[in-house]
């Protein structure tokens, strides 16, 4: 297997996912959609339940029903305090730049939200870009025109040459059928089809050592 590209997402894959980022995230959704759509507040979990199991994230069932403003919804759920929750992470820094392959940020969140979290765990330039949700044309994992975004943009080919990093099993399992190598970060329990298990990125050596430039 000949790794010539990693595809890394950003939320809970990055940073540690119990750190409560993920959980304030998803309360300034539901507030979007109390106070700005006026969504009865028993509809809500029941709505982005929904959104999530066919469209992969809740911006984009509420484009789809509720022609939201991208840019505004974005801005507003990600408005938090971030270095509340995340904090720099010199040994993933080390880890990053021992990896000589093109690296890319692959995530369903905005560019905006993933320099800022990039810059708090000053890793921001142990990347070569950030393919993000506009990025994707508002596709989303795991729509398969996201992942073709993300091999049209690295200028790579074939899937196959690709590892993808997430923490989601349902992102990773499309991915795999693709043709991506693949490695779970987190454990979530459904990991069928998947080829790695990590339970933090930085295990990442310990299933594929070949990556590692040695000094």
């Amino acid at each position: 297997m000949a790794i010539t590209t990693l595809f890394i997402d950003l939320d809970d894959t990055l940073y540690d996912k119990n750190n409560g980022l993920w959980d304030a995230i998803h309360n300034r959704m539901n507030l979007y959609m109390l106070d700005h759509l006026g969504i009865a507040p028993e509809q809500v979990n029941i709505l982005r339940r929904s959104y999530y199991e066919n469209y992969g994230t809740t911006l984009r069932g509420l484009q789809l029903h509720y022609q939201v403003n991208a840019d505004e919804y974005l801005a507003y759920v990600h408005d938090l305090p971030l270095e509340n929750y995340i904090q720099p992470n010199p040994e993933l820094r080390d880890l990053l730049q021992s990896i000589p392959q093109p690296k890319h940020v692959f995530t369903n969140a905005d560019s905006d939200h993933a320099i800022r979290v990039l810059r708090i765990l000053e890793i921001e330039d142990c990347f070569q870009a950030i393919i993000d949700v506009r990025a994707m044309d508002y596709h989303c994992k795991p729509e398969e025109e996201a992942y073709q975004a993300a091999l049209d943009i690295s200028g790579v080919q074939l899937a196959r040459d690709c590892l993808f990093i997430d923490d989601s099993s349902r992102n990773l399992t499309k991915a795999s059928e693709i043709g991506f190598t693949t490695v779970l970060v987190g454990m979530d329990g459904a990991s069928s089809g998947i080829d790695y298990e990590i339970n933090s990125l930085l295990e990442l050596p310990k299933v594929l050592p070949q990556l590692i430039s040695k000094p």
